[in-house]
């Protein structure tokens, strides 16, 4: 979806959002490190060979892979067990959706600020980030609410 749809997209001229780190959002709580961050850096890698983006994409989702289960862990409710895999049903509607929408902006925030590598067009980069980060986590959860509806 990312290569043959988005990397289209340029959202007010400048803004492509970035669904690549959607790979890593559905990882198991107890999955060890060295397998997420092999996916994230395998995803970033594949990106930047047909995106053209010399390292950027893959820097960016081995950073959201060394990130899931911090982030993952700030999300999950309390008395979650320890095998759970997070979805709008394990973890709540808001609650899966902050994570989505935490996840989107941490991956839009390091991949426009390795991009721009400046802070000459400080406010094009915030827009982009913003803009990116609001429409990806759209995408992601209605991507993520019309698959995990067909399973359960």
């Amino acid at each position: 979806v990312q290569l043959l749809l988005l990397n289209g997209l340029h959202l007010m001229g400048y803004a492509t959002p970035l669904v690549i780190a959607c790979v890593t959002l559905n990882i198991e709580r107890q999955t060890p490190r060295i397998p997420i961050l092999l996916w994230g850096f395998a995803t970033g890698f594949l990106f930047d060979i047909f995106s053209n983006t010399t390292g950027i994409g893959m820097a960016t989702c081995t950073l959201i892979a060394m990130m899931q289960p911090t982030l993952l862990a700030w999300h999950m409710p309390r008395n979650a067990e320890d095998e759970l895999k997070p979805s709008f049903r394990a973890m709540g509607t808001p609650r899966y959706l902050l994570y989505i929408f935490s996840t989107m902006l941490l991956c839009h925030a390091v991949f426009y600020a390795l991009d721009a590598f400046t802070l000459a067009n400080w406010q094009l980069t915030l827009t982009a980030i913003a803009v990116g980060t609001l429409v990806a986590t759209a995408i992601v959860a209605i991507g993520e609410a019309l698959t995990q509806r067909d399973k359960h």
